[in-house]
């Protein structure tokens, strides 16, 4: 894709992101190709115009990070104040998201069910599965599958180091 700067080819939006979203904006509008490689452009320049006066913004402040704050400030340094609240709505619902992420990748606290119960349940299942391999006879349960002998009684014969017993 051809850029204004020459050297910065590999720094545009995906097409395909700006195509999605004039389909959603304008879904029953047709839009050329030329008119669409004129907005993949426009939104470059729009976001390294924004990014280098927030990078601005950002050092004047004596800061290494660029929060939103600085492009906030810089939205509104640049003439685009009109667009702030609409901003600062989006970061809320970015944030919202953010957080609700992150309480939904811990699956422990999702379930409701304290630790020392879950390590319970697990206790309870190994218990189960060593009941099924090994019946109560002390004999393994599926003998006639165990690599070890027919006539095996124990699972160390049957499950050893680098050897999966398949039952």
């Amino acid at each position: 894709m051809a850029s204004s700067s020459g050297n910065d080819d590999d720094l545009t939006i995906p097409r395909a992101a700006i195509n999605k979203m004039i389909k959603e904006t304008l879904p029953n509008v047709r839009v050329a190709n030329d008119a669409r490689e004129l907005v993949v452009n426009c939104c470059t320049e729009f976001i390294h115009l924004v990014s280098s006066e927030a990078n601005e913004i950002c050092n004047k402040s004596e800061k290494k990070t660029i929060s939103p704050e600085h492009v906030i400030q810089a939205l509104e340094s640049l003439g685009f104040g009109s667009y702030i609240s609409e901003v600062k709505e989006v970061l809320q619902e970015c944030k919202t998201v953010a957080l609700k992420r992150r309480k939904a990748s811990s699956r422990l606290e999702n379930l409701g069910i304290p630790e020392e119960e879950l390590l319970r349940q697990q206790q309870e299942l190994f218990a189960k599965t060593a009941t099924s391999r090994i019946g109560p006879t002390g004999m393994a349960s599926n003998a006639a599958s165990c690599p070890a002998s027919t006539d095996c009684c124990c699972l160390s014969k049957c499950i050893q180091p680098g050897r999966i017993f398949s039952g």
